[in-house]
Order: structure tokens, then sequence, then C-alpha cells
């Protein structure tokens, strides 16, 4: 069939899909011209896949997360034009022999070039270049002065000088990550480094020009202003307090703190009540609105109006004892030009260098020399670009075809011998090992669209000492019975690389496994009702038993000797066994009623053999058809839907298929006795007997004819026709 151009490709049925063959380094080399209505998948998600994850993220080149049609196309053209022969893809092979190389292309040549003084630089002599080869070269190169990337470290320097300088400029403005993984600068780093140096110093220069107006405090002049802001809020509200008094007198011991307040913490441990006192009042208010700075200021406050008082005030006003507002307030003036030029400040990433640093730094001006080393290590860009690409032929040229497999086709996932890249492992549970396993991104996706896959699926959370965090798998069993499978159950997990996970079962989506579990499962409901009543009817019983007999004993005079009555023990289900023999005579005599009847209606053996039939057909014909009509429709699709994929077909899992993806134990046969066997009770081996020569009875009764059974197979009936003679034996 040809599809969107003039190549004839080739289609098989693959788990009940017509899906396109990739099987020849031609359909690789045309997969352009594939319509992408026959796409098995339209896109992937890069994680939780058993593939190289750094090839996937190659081939994500619009840095989205997800493979995209046009990005496998892309990558097959650029594949296919710098291998001379598209067979080798299939080969899956992790290096590449220099005669695969398309040296009539200037790409295919180049990357050959490459690859040869990569194996130079390593010091090999081959004549193919593998991924280790060119990780090797990759960590070489990373330890040379350049590698191409723009960004510098303190190793691309052979200065001592310059080297100090990349870690200031690494130490004040940040850093890049360099190829090698070391810390490094960039053109943009040296930039703002020696502008941040020009404007630190500028402004530095600014404060030193008038210095006695900006600094009136000398060096001292930032930690007065800290004193001064650390005690402004609460002097300025003190002030404000007496200008309240003065205005309302009465309002003074409001203002001011109670004896009653102070007596609510007094019987606390009041060292340990600073901040409670540090809400006070700064100290009295007073009709002078002065603010003592002794002893009568808040003691919460004394040390830091000690420290003003240190600081500023006793060198603005001589043996000071208190605080006018006026003087407050000139004292705060004297910070207005030191306040405008620190909000000036320039430069403060390279403040930490200090000033003499900068001014020593900026004088040596050795940027055109950082720039220098930037520019050296660019010219390298092209030949660590090609290390790069010939990195991402060597991942592509192994896992390509592979990609292919399991998403063109899903050829991979139906092959008996290969997994799919989707498959994280096996799941060992409940005597059955479980082979279709998917690792699970979104547990509320996964709710949504599990259900629609029609399968039996086992939701696990597995923890690995050896690797952190959860990881939680589904794992869809697609053979046996449920068994003793359970939410809480736990189990074992073995990864793709043999390493294994503690595995519990969360979440059970519930669907068919086979026609042989959908046959007995209305069996197994009506005997799970049955016992679940048994056991019901049997606790009330007992409870009441027990109600009764307590009663009894609460209500009972106790004799003279002390000794109280004796109770009758509780409800013994044991005693039920009467009743259950009694039953089954019931049903024997039923089941003669019946056998008359048959007689009677001269119906025969294999009537009964029908009959039974019919009733089993009744019973689980349905759940059969039921289950049929969902096995068949088993799909993969939503559970992969709900990881991410984008799928384009069916992904069907029948019966057949099934089986291969979940296999169960099996044991030979074992001749030796079980010495732990509990021995049947004598009442259930005679019923067991009793039954048996029922059977037989019944089988000779209806096997052997009328005339050659004993008179004792006879029914009455056919006695009294024996006795009787007929009219012509009367007229002998």
């Amino acid at each position: 069939m040809k599809s969107n151009g003039n190549y004839d490709w080739k289609f098989s049925t693959v788990g009940g899909v017509t899906r396109v063959n990739i099987e020849s380094g031609q359909d690789i080399l045309h997969l352009d011209e594939l319509d992408r209505k026959l796409w098995t998948a339209l896109s992937c998600p890069l994680k939780n896949l058993e593939i190289d994850e750094k090839t996937m993220t190659m081939l994500d080149t619009n840095g989205d997360g997800k493979i995209h049609i046009e990005e496998v196309v892309a990558a097959s053209k650029w594949l296919t034009s710098v291998v001379n022969d598209p067979e080798l893809l299939l080969k899956r092979e992790a290096f590449i022999p220099f005669s695969a190389f398309n040296t009539s292309s200037e790409e295919g040549l180049h990357l050959l070039e490459t690859s040869k003084q990569i194996l130079e630089n390593l010091g090999l002599e081959k004549d193919n270049i593998s991924i280790a080869d060119v990780s090797d070269s990759l960590a070489i190169f990373a330890k040379t002065r350049f590698n191409g990337d723009g960004i510098i470290t303190e190793n691309s320097a052979d200065d001592e000088a310059i080297k100090a300088l990349i870690k200031n400029v690494i130490d004040t403005m940040g850093s890049a990550t360099d190829r090698s993984g070391d810390p490094g600068i960039n053109t943009d780093h040296i930039e703002a480094f020696y502008q941040a140096l020009a404007d630190y110093t500028a402004w530095k220069e600014a404060g030193d020009a008038d210095k006695d107006n900006i600094f009136p405090y000398g060096d001292n002049t930032a930690a007065a202003l800290a004193a001064c802001m650390a005690v402004k809020d609460k002097i300025e509200d003190f002030f404000m307090r007496c200008k309240l008094a003065s205005f309302n007198a009465d309002s003074a011991s409001v203002l001011d703190v109670s004896s009653a307040k102070i007596g609510e913490i007094s019987g606390n441990n009041l060292a340990a009540s600073t901040d409670e006192i540090a809400t006070y009042p700064l100290a009295r208010v007073n009709a002078e609105h002065r603010l003592p700075l002794g002893n009568e200021v808040n003691p919460a406050w004394a040390v830091a109006i000690a420290n003003l008082k240190k600081l500023v005030l006793d060198k603005e006003f001589k043996d000071i004892e208190y605080l006018a507002e006026e003087q407050w307030v000139s004292v705060l003036a004297k910070f207005n030009a030191y306040n405008v030029w620190m909000a000036a400040k320039a430069g403060a990433a390279v403040e930490a260098l200090g000033y003499d640093a900068t001014k020593n730094i900026l004088a040596e001006n050795k940027k055109e020399v950082l720039l220098d080393l930037v520019a050296q290590d660019k010219a390298l860009e092209s030949k660590s670009n090609a290390i790069d690409s010939v990195d991402k032929l060597l991942h592509l040229y192994r896992d390509f075809f592979t990609l292919l497999t399991n998403f063109v086709t899903f050829s991979d996932f139906y092959s008996p011998e290969k997994k799919a890249i989707f498959q994280a492992g096996t799941l060992y549970i409940d005597e059955r090992a479980c082979d279709l396993c998917i690792k699970v991104s979104d547990m509320g996706a996964q709710g949504a669209m599990a259900p629609l896959s029609n399968m039996y699926i086992l939701y696990c959370d597995c923890t690995c000492k050896s690797k952190p965090g959860t990881m939680t798998i589904a794992a869809v069993v697609t053979d046996g019975d449920v068994g003793s499978i359970m939410v809480g159950k736990n189990a074992v997990f073995y990864d793709r690389d043999g390493l294994g996970w503690n595995a519990t079962v969360t979440k059970i989506v519930e669907n068919p496994i086979s026609i042989r579990q959908a046959f007995w499962q209305p069996y197994r409901k009506m005997a799970k009702s049955i016992e679940d009543m048994i056991n019901k009817r049997a606790a009330e019983k007992d409870a009441k038993v027990m109600a009764d007999a307590n009663t009894k004993i609460n209500n009972a005079e106790i004799p003279a000797d002390g000794k109280k009555p004796e109770v009758k023990p509780p409800f013994d289900i044991a005693k039920f066994a009467g009743i259950f023999a009694a039953i089954g005579l019931a049903l024997g005599l039923v089941a003669s009623a019946v056998g008359g009847l048959f007689a009677w209606l001269g119906l025969h053996w294999y009537h009964w053999v029908i009959m039974f039939a019919a009733i089993i057909l009744i019973i689980s014909g349905p759940a059969m058809i039921m289950a049929w009509l969902k096995l068949r429709k088993r799909n993969l699709s939503p559970i992969l839907n709900a990881n991410g994929w984008a799928l384009n077909a069916r992904v069907l899992v029948n019966t057949k298929f099934g089986a291969t993806l979940t296999s169960i134990a099996k044991y030979p046969v074992v001749k030796t006795k079980d010495p732990f066997t509990m021995k049947a009770p004598l009442w259930k081996r005679i019923l067991r007997w009793f039954l048996v020569i029922v059977c037989l009875c019944v089988a000779v009764y209806f096997i052997i004819p009328k005339d050659k059974r004993p008179s004792c197979c006879k029914s009455s009936v056919e006695q009294v026709e024996e006795v009787v003679e007929t009219p012509e034996e009367v007229m002998e």
C-alpha cells in the first residue's frame, strides 16, 4: 500500500489491529511519507520509559517534554543522511564503524573527522567510535582551559591574579555552570561586575567629597543612625502621650501605665516578661514633656536609650539627663544628608570586596583580559558542538529503531522475546508473575481512564532501600484468577535492571481476567453470601444467648452458700450439624421424588445431565458472556493515555496474548502425603459415602434395562406389572 508518496508499505495484523511494518532501512528512509493516520502513537512522554532519557531529550527539539511525529521524522531524515546504509539502524548497536559514515554528505564527513579526532585525543586506535568513547572525550574536554560554551572558570586562567579576579566576579555577581560542571562567568557577568565597580566607587567618592555634612558622627554615623532608629517610634510615642495629657488632664492616668496592669504580670517571672513590658510607655507621662534618660526610663528600653545617649545625645548635649522633643527633632535632622546619600547607593553587589579593593580592581583594569578569555573559549564552539553531534548520532544510532517499534508500531510489545519501552518490570504476587507493569505518573488521570481499559489492574506503591522516594506502578493481571488479591497485600516488584522493590497494593480496578474465572464467579458470590448469612445468624444467636444468660445471672438470687447459679454455655454452631443432616435427608427425599417423576414421565439418565447442564448455563452463562465481551475488548490505550501518551490506535490484549503477559505457578504432582492434613469428621465421611451409594443406585436404575434389573432396583409399579397377568395370559 502506498501512503503520501510512491513508497510501497507493508502491513500486518498485530494485536487485533492492522499496523504498518517497520522492518527495513528503507522503511526508515521513507518514514516521512507514512500517513500520520497509520502511526500507532502520535506522541509519547520522555520520562518513565525503559529507553535512555538522554536519547529522548535529544529528540525533543521543542523542549515540551514529549516526542511528536514531526520530531521522529526529522530524526529519521538526519540519521539517514549521515549514515550511508539505513539497514545498520536495525542492529541497535552502541558503536558506529567509520565505514558507516556517509562521507558524500558534508555533515557526515564532518562527523567522521570529529570522531577520529576524539579517538586521537583519547589515544585510541580503532575503526569505530562508541557512546563510551564520546562520554570519555567529554570528560577530558571539560578539564581543558576552554570548551566552547562561552563560560570561563578559574581553570581557564594561567595567572593567579586573573584566577582571583574570576573568583571575585563569581562571589559578587553569581555564576553560570560551565560544561565541566564548575561555576564560571560569561560576558554578561564581566560587564555587570565592572559596571558595579564603577558605580560603587563613584558613590563612595561622592560621600568623601562632602564628608563633614554626610557623616555628622564620623565613622560612627551608621551606628548612630541605627541607635536612633531603634527607639524612634517609642520616643515619638512618648512625646505624643505627653501632648495628649496636656490637652486633657483627665487622660493622664489612661495614657500612663497603670499599677493594675503591672499587677497582672507581677506574679510571673518579670525577667521573662520583657516583651510585655516593652509595650508599656517609654517613661511616665509628665507636664514638662521631657524624656528621662536615666533610671526612670522603661527597663525594657534602658539598654537602647543608653546606647542612644552614648553615641548621639552626649555628643550633641553635654551632660544631658532629659531629652526635649525639639532636641530629638534636631538630632534626626542631622542625618538627612546621610540618608539622601545612602538612598543613592549604587554597585552594592561589590561592596563586600571593600572600597580599597574596588578602586584597585578598577585601576588594574583587567576587564579586557577576561573578555579575551571568553572569546578564546567561544572560538571552540563549533568543535564542541561537533562532539555533541557525534554523541547525538551514537544515541540515535542505538535507540532510534527501538523507538520506532514502540511508536510507529507496537511490535516490541507484541513480540514474545522483547518488552515494550513502557513495560517497567515484573510484579510477583499471589503465585503469579505480571509482566505488564507500567510506571504511573498521574494517579488522578489513571482513576479516570483505567476503568475504560476493561483490564484487571493492581496499583502498587513501591519502595526500594537503595533508591529514594516511592514509585507507583500499574500491574495488569491478564490470566488466572483473582485468588487472594486484595488492597493492602504485599508483593515484590523487579524492575528491568533486576532491582527488587517492596510493593503494596493500594487500589484495584476490577474486570474479568478469564472465562474460567467468570464461570466460577457466581458460585463464589453465592458461597460468600451464604457464609456471611450463616456467620451473621450465628453471631446474632450467640449474642442473644449470652444476653439472656447475663440477664438471668443479674436477676437471680445468690444462694445462702454464696455460689452463683450455673450458666448455660453460649450457642455452639456445632449443634447445627443435626439440622444440616436433616436438610440433607430432605434433599434426598426431594431427589427421590424427582427421580420418580422422571420415571413416570419416561425420561432417561441423560435427561438428568441435560437438566444439570441447563442449570449451570443459567447460572454461569451471563457472567461468562459478559466476561467474553470484555476480554475481547481489553485495551491498553486508556492506561497509556493516562500516562501522557497520545495513541492513534487500539492496543488490544486478547486472552491468548494475555496468557503470555501473566505466568501462573505450576506445581508437579506430589506423591508424598501431607502429615498435617486434617482428617474429616466421621459424619462427613458417612455422608460422603452415602451420597456416592445413592449416585451409584441412580446410575444403575437408569442405565440397566428394566427386564434385567434386580427386584430391589425395580419400582413398585414395575413389580405390580410383573405380577398382574395380561388378558391373553388369563384366557390361556
